[in-house]
Protein backbone atom coordinates (compact mmCIF):
# COMPACT_ATOMS: atom_id res chain seq x y z
CA UNK A 1 0.00 0.00 0.00
CA UNK A 2 1.04 3.60 -0.82
CA UNK A 3 2.29 5.39 2.22
CA UNK A 4 1.24 8.97 0.79
CA UNK A 5 -1.92 10.37 1.91
CA UNK A 6 -4.27 12.62 -0.05
CA UNK A 7 -6.28 15.23 1.47
CA UNK A 8 -9.74 16.42 0.24
CA UNK A 9 -11.94 19.60 0.57
CA UNK A 10 -14.94 20.49 0.21
CA UNK A 11 -16.20 17.83 -2.12
CA UNK A 12 -19.07 16.74 -3.88
CA UNK A 13 -20.16 13.64 -2.28
CA UNK A 14 -22.16 11.85 -4.94
CA UNK A 15 -19.45 12.94 -7.89
CA UNK A 16 -16.67 11.32 -5.23
CA UNK A 17 -18.62 8.12 -4.97
CA UNK A 18 -19.02 8.42 -8.59
CA UNK A 19 -15.07 8.19 -9.02
CA UNK A 20 -14.32 5.89 -5.89
CA UNK A 21 -16.35 3.22 -8.23
CA UNK A 22 -14.51 4.03 -10.56
CA UNK A 23 -11.14 2.83 -8.33
CA UNK A 24 -9.12 -0.41 -8.81
CA UNK A 25 -7.62 -1.43 -5.42
CA UNK A 26 -8.86 -0.01 -2.04
CA UNK A 27 -9.02 3.19 -0.89
CA UNK A 28 -8.83 3.74 2.70
CA UNK A 29 -10.82 7.12 4.80
CA UNK A 30 -8.43 8.04 7.89
CA UNK A 31 -10.72 9.12 10.32
CA UNK A 32 -9.11 12.12 12.83
CA UNK A 33 -8.80 8.96 15.55
CA UNK A 34 -6.62 6.79 12.83
CA UNK A 35 -9.46 4.36 12.24
CA UNK A 36 -9.00 2.81 8.48
CA UNK A 37 -12.47 2.44 6.30
CA UNK A 38 -12.64 0.62 3.27
CA UNK A 39 -14.34 2.70 0.64
CA UNK A 40 -14.88 0.54 -1.12
CA UNK A 41 -17.23 -1.23 0.82
CA UNK A 42 -20.95 0.60 0.94
CA UNK A 43 -21.25 -0.01 4.23
CA UNK A 44 -17.81 1.57 5.40
CA UNK A 45 -19.06 4.64 2.93
CA UNK A 46 -22.42 5.16 4.76
CA UNK A 47 -20.46 5.16 8.49
CA UNK A 48 -17.45 6.98 7.04
CA UNK A 49 -18.85 9.84 4.78
CA UNK A 50 -21.96 10.99 7.25
CA UNK A 51 -19.88 11.64 9.92
CA UNK A 52 -17.35 14.14 7.60
CA UNK A 53 -20.35 15.34 5.37
CA UNK A 54 -21.27 19.45 6.52
CA UNK A 55 -24.30 20.73 3.99
CA UNK A 56 -23.90 17.92 1.61
CA UNK A 57 -19.50 17.82 1.18
CA UNK A 58 -17.06 16.32 2.94
CA UNK A 59 -15.44 18.99 4.91
CA UNK A 60 -11.89 17.19 5.20
CA UNK A 61 -10.67 13.74 5.04
CA UNK A 62 -7.20 11.78 4.11
CA UNK A 63 -7.34 9.17 1.79
CA UNK A 64 -4.70 6.53 1.50
CA UNK A 65 -5.02 4.20 -1.73
CA UNK A 66 -3.35 0.72 -2.50
CA UNK A 67 -3.18 1.56 -6.19
CA UNK A 68 -1.28 4.90 -7.76
CA UNK A 69 -3.66 5.23 -10.73
CA UNK A 70 -6.56 5.75 -7.81
CA UNK A 71 -4.69 8.00 -5.80
CA UNK A 72 -3.76 9.98 -9.58
CA UNK A 73 -7.96 10.12 -10.22
CA UNK A 74 -8.75 11.40 -7.05
CA UNK A 75 -6.20 14.17 -6.72
CA UNK A 76 -7.34 15.04 -10.42
CA UNK A 77 -11.21 14.54 -8.67
CA UNK A 78 -9.79 16.76 -5.64
CA UNK A 79 -8.19 19.43 -7.70
CA UNK A 80 -9.95 19.79 -11.07
CA UNK A 81 -13.54 18.72 -9.47
CA UNK A 82 -13.44 15.91 -12.56
CA UNK A 83 -11.78 12.65 -13.06
CA UNK A 84 -10.19 13.77 -16.04
CA UNK A 85 -7.24 16.27 -16.42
Amino acid sequence: MTSSTLQLHDVDVPAFLKVLDQCEGNVFLVTREGDHLNLKSKLSQLVGLTQLIEGGKIAEAFIICEKPEDESRLFRFNLFGTEKA
